[in-house]
Formats: structure tokens, sequence, C-alpha cells
């Protein structure tokens, strides 16, 4: 079976020339399905410019990245676009929440670019939002809820339509211990479903509940270990 994502020797160079900064330096990667992989990285080693591009936000300078067996390393960004709203859920460490809409009419929004009628996509997500847990809260704006809601309704949103990639940069970053914790959970209940999660993370302990863990420095990926079931299982029980 194809890697669901396959990265292979891709750079991001900024000011080419004498003072060229390589915010990817050769980086190759592949995910396959139903994997849970956290990036790990501090700020400035190139973590952030990986997930742009895995999420179809920038290009590269040179490589291949194919998402789905398909190349989009030197897309439009108007193909980008379309890539985004069929393949990939984003999960933002801000939300991204509109916050004149209610918990369900976020959830939709991203349906509605993707065509979905309105019936399905009401009904999509409704059993998004209670998949996190927010049933009593589908008519609650963002104001009205805590940051731990809001950030489940970002994940409703993300998980709704069922893209092959969630895609979650810092997702509990603005968030305390116990909320975090709770996020935290609920990507791994559906890795355990058989989603894809790409964790991005400057955090060593939110790391550990991936299944791999992918280290990047100075634009190179320096560490790529996958746990052992037993290991995993005691992380996740």
């Amino acid at each position: 079976m194809a890697h669901l994502i396959e990265v292979k020797n891709v750079y991001k160079i900024y000011n080419p020339g004498e003072n060229e900064v390589r915010a990817l330096d050769g980086v190759s990667l592949t995910v396959d399905h139903g994997e849970f992989v956290a990036i790990i990285g501090q700020s400035g080693s190139g973590k952030s410019t990986l997930m742009n591009m895995l999420g179809c936000l920038d290009v590269c300078t040179s490589g291949e990245y194919r998402i789905n067996g398909q190349d989009v390393s030197h897309l439009s960004d108007d193909d980008l676009s379309e890539i985004r709203n069929n393949e990939i859920g984003f999960i933002f460490q801000g939300f991204n929440l509109i916050p004149s809409l209610n918990a369900l009419e976020n959830v939709e929004l991203p349906l509605i670019y993707r065509g979905i009628g309105r019936e399905q996509r009401r009904r999509l997500s409704e059993a998004a939002l209670r998949k996190v847990g927010l049933e009593k809260r589908m008519d609650h704006r963002p104001a009205e809820m805590s940051g731990g809601q809001q950030q489940r309704v970002a994940i409703a949103r993300a998980i709704a339509a069922a893209p092959p990639v969630i895609l979650a940069d810092e997702p509990t970053g603005n968030l305390d211990k116990r909320s975090g914790a709770d996020v935290m959970e609920i990507l791994r209940g559906l890795w355990r479903e058989g989603r894809t999660v790409i964790l991005i993370t400057h955090d060593p302990k939110i790391a550990e509940s991936a299944r791999r863990v992918v280290t990047i420095s100075d634009g190179k990926i320096i560490g790529d270990e996958t746990k052992a079931d037993a290991e995993m299982a005691a992380k996740v029980g």
C-alpha cells in the first residue's frame, strides 16, 4: 500500500545565496494510514515550516511532497486550497473559530466549502460535536465556552468530513493542564478509531501521547522512533 504522506528530500530556503536560511534542509518522511505521529522541535527548528508544507499552506523550494499519491509540491494556490479542503482537518493552537457563529455553525462552515448539502452537513456536524462531548453546547458561541470547549469545537470541525489527515498544531498550547489532557485523549481516541493524526509540538510530554515521535532540529530530522505495542498500551491505558 502506498504511503498516505511521502516527503522526499525537501528543502525550504529563504534568502537564497550568501545569507540563505534553510528552514527545511533535505527532509524525508513518510506517514502511513492510521499512524499517530508527533513532530517535535524547539522554536526555530523547522517544525512550523514542515507543518505548513504538510498542511499545503506553503510549498517547498525543492523536493517532492505527495499526499494520497498526488504530488502537491508545486501546485497553484487554488489547487492547494482544494487539497486542504478535501484531505486535511486542521486543529490550531488559537482555535480559529468565528466569534459570530455558534459551535454547530463553526463546524458546518468548511463543509459548505466542500459543497456538502445542508442536511448532510448538519448531520455530520452534530455527530462530530457529539463525539467530542459537546452535544449540549451546539448553540453556544465561542465567547460562551471555555478554552477547552472551544478546542473541542475545533476538533469537531476538523473531523466532521472524515479527512484522511488530522493535523494538530500545538493543540494544547492555550489550555490548562486538565483541558489539555482532555484534548489529547480525544486525539488518542480518534487514532484508535483508525484516523491518521499528525501532532506538532515543542513539548516532550505531549509528544509521548503519539505512537511515533519524529524530532526535527535546524531543519533536519534527527530522530524517528516508534513505540512498541506494549509501551503504547501503557501510555494510552
